[in-house]
């Protein structure tokens, strides 16, 4: 057997660019509305101090092989100086099921995740938001507005995170490299008051916002609740909000925090690619609230997989 080509982070980076991560979540997200995408339930291994291991087994579409991810989140890592995510993304042949590539999987979460917020932003966000709140300010947080402002015309980005050092330095960069003002505040509440567009970026167990400090027809964006105990956000924003969508209905209901707690049924919940397709509503008014709940699904990383793997071959 041929060995698999593996793509590092660096090579990810290289050939999967903002625009082009953006892309490969269109395409994931109008599988799972169209129902073309073969989809079987994630699954989680706890483990000691808070980690988890998660494996996550997709086919995109027919004229693509088997994905899956295999990941670790390791809380812990973050007080020895290693990074919190590592994993490894295994693509097989369409048609013979020979390893195809492996791909760093922290690499590929890290773009697809937050190109996800993306392609959620540019389906509910109100389309004249130029103000853009992250509470959180790690890896994610700093992708998420390099992805937002590639769909919205951003003028000022407010960051906040209990760590001073990191949020100051994660603002730096970005001001930095975006062209844009982007400061840090010393509470969450002065850096969610008056934005457009709220993405949460942390792995809270407690709600980090609250519904009165949100805008009118404010948009909110919440990565960190996909594990039943991971809450971002609590029922009364949950409750509050004039549409709740998530990435996938039937995880969802089982994996995300919040949709766990509120709850909600099958019915109150509208899949994002449903509404890329134009099968739900999902923003109806300008004054609405929206809530916007990703979980994280297999589909996501085996259409940024095979994107990596097409445009690295020319």
């Amino acid at each position: 057997m041929t060995a698999p080509r593996f793509f590092d982070a660096g090579e990810i980076g290289a050939v999967l660019g903002v625009e082009a991560a953006i892309e490969s979540q269109r395409r994931a997200f109008r599988a799972l509305g169209e129902k073309t995408a073969v989809l079987p339930p994630k699954t989680h291994v706890p483990g000691p101090g808070g980690a988890l291991a998660l494996a996550y087994p997709c086919r995109l579409s027919p004229d693509t092989g088997p994905v899956c991810k295999f990941l670790s989140l390791n809380p812990g890592n973050a007080e020895h100086g290693l990074p919190t995510i590592h994993g490894l993304i295994l693509a097989l042949h369409q048609e013979t099921g020979v390893p195809v590539a492996v791909l760093d999987g922290a690499a590929v979460t890290t773009l697809r995740t937050s190109a996800a917020s993306a392609v959620a932003a540019d389906l509910l966000a109100n389309p004249d938001v130029t103000d853009l709140a992250v509470l959180g300010s790690g890896v994610q947080a700093v992708a998420h507005v390099r992805a937002i402002a590639a769909v919205r015309p951003l003028r000022t980005v407010r960051i906040h995170s209990p760590n001073e050092e990191h949020r100051t330095r994660a603002a730096r960069r970005l001001c930095e490299e975006l062209g844009l003002v982007v400061t840090s505040t010393e509470d969450a509440e002065s850096a969610v008051r008056g934005a457009g567009l709220v993405a949460l970026c942390t792995l809270s167990t407690e709600p980090v916002v609250r519904p009165e400090w949100l805008a009118e027809g404010c948009t909110v964006l919440s990565i960190g609740s996909f594990e039943p105990h991971r809450r971002e956000v609590g029922r009364d924003l949950v409750e509050a909000a004039a549409a709740v969508v998530v990435d996938h209905r039937e995880t969802a209901l089982s994996h995300a925090g919040p949709i766990v707690d509120a709850p909600l049924v099958e019915s109150e919940l509208q899949e994002l690619g449903e509404v890329l397709i134009g099968r739900a509503p999902g923003r109806q008014r300008p004054q609405d609230l929206i809530y916007y709940n990703s979980v994280g699904v297999g589909v996501q990383d085996a259409a940024a997989a095979w994107a990596v793997i097409e445009r690295s071959r020319g």
